[in-house]
């Protein structure tokens, strides 16, 4: 990157797992942020044995070894979003809330990977416990799916769910409708504090995907990166996001990997 680029380029920060088969993960950050435009600097908080058919094994890394990963990063670049994604660990969860806190007004985009989506857990009672008290509060915007919303707010419905993880102090909250199969559409409501509930709607598609939330909140946090507000960048990565769905590729037995779009 030439001096001069530097000052213009916007820059997000992923933090989350590395998947081998490249569907999800950090490799799906790093695509959807250079297909917004911006630059993607990545933090590993887990290995994992995975491929498109199923999670085989977490293997969290070291909560110092990922504190490094961020800080030499935060120390060398203006990083415009921060995007959280598969955590690993409930002990991982302080140190993020340290290095969020020495970002201050960087937005940050939290994905809560609790579940992969051939459905093995990825988190226990401790980790989710630890994500309410100290992650949410420091979120600009959370986008779970119904399961996950679910479980993270104690309660059984969904429009419940996204007010509870408000009340746990996120400025907003995405609640994506891939698992709501009581709708021929994938429904995707934005809610906030006080603010009328905004919601997208698109067609529901045959096929099952490998990484297509992580997609979803790495776009939207390039975008924020870039100086889009809130809506603007959630509009605009469901889009992206839609189209990489319509061209996806299967490179495994199992699910469709996202391609890159643009």
């Amino acid at each position: 990157m030439a001096p001069a680029d530097v000052e213009r380029t916007p820059i997000l920060l992923a933090i989350g797992g590395h998947d081998p088969s490249g569907g999800a993960g950090i490799q799906a950050d790093t695509e959807a942020a250079a297909a917004a435009g911006v630059h993607c600097c990545t933090a590993i908080t887990c290995i994992t044995v995975q491929n498109t058919c199923g999670l085989c094994q977490l293997v969290p890394q070291r909560p110092a070894q990922v504190r490094a990963q961020c800080q030499v990063i935060m120390d060398d670049s203006r990083i415009g979003a921060i995007k959280v994604g598969l955590i690993g660990s409930s002990r991982l969860i302080q140190v993020l809330g340290e290095l969020i806190d020495a970002c201050p007004g960087v937005p940050v985009v939290l994905d809560p990977v609790l579940a992969a989506g051939s459905g093995q857990v990825t988190a226990d009672a401790a980790l989710i416990n630890q994500l309410r008290l100290h992650l949410l509060p420091r979120c600009e915007l959370v986008t779970p799916n119904v399961p996950e919303a679910l479980l993270m707010s104690t309660v059984t419905q969904f429009e419940r769910a996204a007010e509870r993880l408000l009340a746990f102090g996120c400025k907003a909250v995405l609640l994506t409708g891939t698992h709501d199969h009581t709708s021929e559409l994938v429904i995707n409501r934005l809610y906030r504090p006080n603010e009328a509930v905004v919601a997208w709607e698109w067609p529901r598609l045959a096929a099952s995907f490998h990484g297509s939330g992580c997609t979803l909140a790495s776009a939207i946090a390039a975008r924020l990166a870039s100086g889009q507000s809130l809506v603007d960048a959630i509009e605009a990565a469901q889009i992206y996001v839609a189209a990489a769905l319509n061209t996806a590729r299967q490179t495994g037995r199992c699910q469709m990997t996202p391609r890159r779009v643009g």
